[in-house]
């Protein structure tokens, strides 16, 4: 059972090519409130402790509480995981996870580089930044994290505005970004979660990305020995640029569960 955490600013669409190369898995895919098709309650704070009690609710009414699942993280769904993690070392957690794959999150915020757009909306000028958000700037911004091998095509960046636009939530990304905040905040705790968790963990990265950068793999290196698959010609979405690259490493942390 493979549970599945999309990143900022997209949805649980981001995960369809995977899911398409492995049918036969046994997997949740949805969206955090806020994201994709999902309710945008407008002065709602969009923290990732509810995002993961969310992860956790929904677990439990599709695969109960019994077996452990294998989640697979990216970009702000490795802070969820985190989160997650954290849960289970203090005892608190609502469900087991039997073993992770994360990649490409800024998990060590003070080694990634944020982007324009993502440094703006923290701002007190974050607000009118949203509201001004249009498809032509949301595509400029979207493309510049794929790869030179694999850019962003057209119909991919209108499906992805398509839905980051839907109910509005373009509009409330200043809110979304809160997620960052908590990076600072809780950083003991999720980098200790990182270091201590028990299960097996494993991490794939795409070593073009531009925001979580090299920089951060080395650091999360020191942090934990733990499996890395490497993927030199891949930016900040190797689910979308090569889907196969991170399924097969997904594989790897379903064997590392039995």
């Amino acid at each position: 059972m493979v549970v599945l955490l999309h990143g900022f600013p997209s949805s649980s669409y981001d995960w369809r090519q995977l899911l398409e190369a492995r049918p036969d898995w046994n997997a949740l895919a949805f969206d955090f409130l806020g994201f994709g098709l999902s309710e945008k309650p407008p002065e709602h704070v969009y923290s990732l402790a509810w995002q993961a009690d969310l992860t956790e609710q929904l677990v439990l009414d599709e695969f109960g509480a019994d077996a452990p699942v294998v989640v697979v993280a990216h970009d702000m769904g490795t802070s969820v995981a985190t989160e997650l993690m954290a849960r289970e070392l203090e005892g608190a957690a609502r469900i087991r996870i039997g073993a992770a794959l994360l990649f490409n999150g800024s998990i060590l915020l003070h080694r990634a580089s944020l982007s324009p757009g993502q440094r703006l909306l923290r701002t007190r000028l974050g607000p009118a930044f949203a509201r001004l958000s249009t498809e032509r700037s949301f595509t400029w911004q979207f493309r510049r994290i794929f790869s030179e091998a694999h850019p962003l095509t057209d119909d991919e960046a209108a499906d992805q505005w398509a839905l980051l636009a839907h109910d509005g939530g373009a509009r409330i990304m200043h809110r979304l970004i809160h997620y960052i905040d908590e990076r600072e905040r809780l950083t003991e705790r999720w980098h200790g979660a990182f270091r201590d968790w028990p299960q097996p963990l494993h991490l794939a990265w795409g070593l073009r990305d531009p925001i979580a950068t090299t920089n951060v793999l080395d650091g999360l290196r020191e942090l934990r020995d733990c499996p890395v698959t490497e993927l030199p010609e891949l930016g900040h979405y190797p689910q979308l640029e090569e889907p196969e690259r991170i399924a097969a490493a997904a594989d790897g942390a379903i064997r590392s569960s039995t």
